[in-house]
């Protein structure tokens, strides 16, 4: 055992209004059309947001401003380029292969009810429950002794005051009965006013780790947000959290990892393991090419915006089950 370190960002952290802002431009074309091809970028930062990416879709009415300013503010100027997708990749998938090539990877383990490791649970716990009465950008983030106590809690929220926070992070303490050195460093930097897109620039897919099992667990590269799931580096990776629930829970294991890789235009996958307890093995039992994916997790829905704001698993979603 070794010390073992996470953190979460709140949904008003510029990167996150990112996400979120690509992933309800997602849910939009879906909700009129759930064939869309969508693979939608954000950057925004200082007053202005751009949004571009490929989007082929019989839904021509999405208003993408009116999107953007719903979760950014009004006050942002709204720049657009969309396009349509590569008729050289539309023409792999279409016939149900993989939309890019690519190494997705799925995990789960017995440390909490989320079926996430203890540190991710804890530093999103806290970012939450700073969150709900202080809905600013915002970090946290814990770290755990060798022995399984907690060694140190970093908070840093925005319009919040060092006293008024210190109290919060003690309450979640209580809250949770924690123990151990806790040592707190609340707002290190000082008290902060200007945050999200005032402060700083955001960017699609650029907290991977938080969107992901936290820095114990490798992810495979991809990120999630703004792609229907035709893009395999979101559907199979959703597909393959479920599966390794699915092994933890039949074989009563403490650890499992799954890494599925595919190629683009191909349907099935080119590696399909799962490792159960340090112990290697073929997945069998799962349709594992997109479509069968798609329809396993009925993943044409308008179901992403929410996914955007906390992690892409151990918050209820279909495939944590």
């Amino acid at each position: 055992m070794f010390y073992r370190t996470a953190e979460s960002v709140s949904p008003k952290h510029p990167d996150k209004l990112c996400d979120r802002i690509s992933d309800a431009i997602l849910d939009a074309y879906l909700e009129k059309d759930p064939d869309a091809r969508v693979a939608a970028e954000t950057c925004g930062g200082h007053g202005v947001v751009f949004v571009t990416g490929e989007i082929t879709s019989t839904a021509d009415d999405v208003d993408i401003p009116a999107i953007v300013r719903r979760i950014a503010g009004d006050n942002v100027e709204v720049h657009t380029k969309i396009v349509k997708q590569s008729p050289e990749i539309a023409q792999g998938v279409d016939t149900g292969g993989a939309g890019d090539q690519g190494i997705m990877i799925g995990y789960a383990c017995n440390e909490t009810e989320e079926l996430l490791p203890r540190e991710e649970v804890l530093a999103r716990r806290l970012n939450q429950f700073i969150y709900e009465e202080y809905p600013y950008d915002g970090k946290t983030q814990v770290t755990i002794a060798p022995d399984g106590s907690i060694d140190s809690i970093v908070a840093s929220f925005q319009n919040v005051g060092h006293d008024d926070l210190e109290k919060k992070v003690r309450e979640f303490i209580d809250q949770q009965k924690l123990s151990g050195k806790l040592e707190l460093h609340i707002n290190p930097a000082g008290d902060w006013n200007q945050g999200g897109f005032e402060a700083d620039t955001g960017l699609t897919g650029r907290k991977l780790i938080v969107d992901n099992y936290g820095p114990r667990v490798a992810i495979g590269g991809g990120c999630y947000s703004g792609k229907d799931p035709s893009k395999v580096d979101r559907s199979a990776a959703y597909m393959a959290r479920k599966i390794a629930v699915d092994y933890l829970r039949k074989r009563k294991a403490n650890e499992v990892l799954v890494r599925l890789a595919y190629a683009i235009g191909y349907a099935e996958p080119l590696e399909k393991t799962v490792i159960v307890d340090g112990k290697p093995e073929e997945i069998t039992g799962y349709d594992l090419t997109p479509n069968g994916i798609i329809k396993f997790l009925d993943l044409k829905r308008p179901i992403y915006e929410k996914t955007a704001e906390y992690g892409h698993y151990g918050e209820g979603f279909d495939w944590d089950k």
